[in-house]
């Protein structure tokens, strides 16, 4: 192992400024879930050009990709994820120009030394993890078959083995009433965006209600056209998060009551939108996790446990997480009262902080996938640590 880490950092530090020109190009193009063109054919074209032929398009998504790297004889496959959608208005304030950086690193850095390695790593390109789940998508449609582990690292303020995670369901309501003149004819018109202010108000109630680690939040997209004018159609985005799966079964109808009130209490109908797919919470494998703590700890992070964090996000990781061993450690890019999805992080995100993140990143996921290639013992501990974890949850 000691011979390929070598081989594997020197490969990533002489590809280093290459890889920080990918990081910016996305980073200055941000692109909104399933329209990553732009980020998905530069990954592309940059990992072919290197050596890592791409199959673009792939799993029935335009901006998915994948690639393969095969090594010396049978083994196990790991595959290296690579995220590269934005969020409207505030960029890359979630960091994904680096986690695309990191794993194209890693993927080029393991291509230096798959002529020693067994198995296979897969290099697959995931659009959508902030809004559409399209890890979920590509996971149904057979992306992660045959997979033995699956590996990202997302940025953050801090250093953390895993990112605390939970469950989330997203959810679009329209309200449709009829339109009339606010002030000659009020008692014509049926206020759709009354309807949507009741069920508003009935979820702040309903916070009242529910455990700490659950949340319902959301925003009003549509509420009309004109004061003077009875509003027709009013519409609105939620999210519901809870710990797990079976919280989330039984917190979403309790939701769905608070937008069927609406309706009822403002004479409208209303049309609820739930997303084809719900994310679940992150399943660390902690044998993975605990070896890739190791490879950080050797470049020079120091990392805290991950209720340092203070809080819990959502992603569609969690849903590979409880099909295959996986791990979904986070990397500081920016100070630690610097949160993501704050305008402030995205700054942090094209950073020379963000570089040193993604270049991290790419050698610590790299020699990880080298380690568990190569070695049976852990091969073992981590289909065993899955085992056992997929009774737990």
């Amino acid at each position: 192992m000691e011979k390929h880490q070598q081989t594997i950092i020197d490969r990533i530090d002489e590809l280093a400024d290459e890889l920080l020109e990918v990081s910016h190009a996305i980073h200055a193009n941000p692109e909104l879930a399933f329209n990553e063109h732009f980020a998905s054919k530069l990954l592309a074209d940059t990992a072919t050009r290197l050596d890592v032929p791409v199959t673009a398009g792939c799993y029935d998504l335009p901006t998915a990709f994948e690639a393969h790297l095969a090594g010396t004889g049978p083994g196990p496959t790991v595959a290296i994820l690579a995220e590269y959608d934005a969020l409207p208005g505030i960029g890359h304030a979630c960091g994904h120009n680096l986690i695309a950086t990191a794993a194209l690193g890693a993927v080029l850095g393991l291509r230096s030394v798959m002529d020693t390695l067994p198995g296979t790593v897969r290099f697959l390109g995931t659009p959508a993890e902030e809004k559409g789940g399209g890890k979920e998508l590509m996971a149904r449609r057979g992306a992660f078959k045959g997979v033995d582990a699956a590996m990202m690292i997302h940025p953050a303020g801090v250093n953390l083995t895993t990112m605390p995670c939970i469950c989330m369901a997203e959810v679009e309501v329209v309200y449709h009433g009829r339109s009339a003149h606010a002030a000659a004819m009020p008692h014509k018109g049926k206020n759709a965006l009354d309807g949507l202010l009741l069920a508003y108000q009935a979820i702040s109630n309903l916070r009242q209600h529910i455990r700490d680690h659950e949340r319902v939040h959301g925003i009003i997209k549509e509420g009309g056209t004109a004061p003077n004018i009875v509003p027709d159609r009013a519409s609105g985005d939620f999210y519901v998060r809870t710990a797990d799966e079976a919280d989330l079964a039984k917190l979403k109808p309790r939701v769905e009551a608070c937008f069927q009130a609406g309706a009822t209490g403002s004479g409208c109908e209303v049309e609820i939108k739930w997303a084809e797919v719900d994310y679940l919470d992150l399943n660390t494998n902690w044998p993975l996790a605990n070896a890739f703590q190791d490879h950080g700890e050797a470049l020079g992070r120091e990392f805290l446990p991950a209720r340092a964090l203070g809080g819990a996000g959502s992603t569609d990781m969690g849903n590979v997480s409880h099909r295959v061993p996986s791990i979904h450690p986070m990397l500081a890019c920016a100070p630690r009262n610097v949160v993501i999805h704050n305008p402030e992080f995205t700054r942090w995100a094209g950073s020379e902080s963000g570089d040193q993140a993604a270049l991290d990143g790419a050698k610590a996921l790299s020699l990880t996938a080298a380690q568990f290639l190569l070695d049976p013992e852990l091969q073992a501990e981590t289909a065993k640590a899955f085992a056992v974890s997929k009774g737990l949850t």
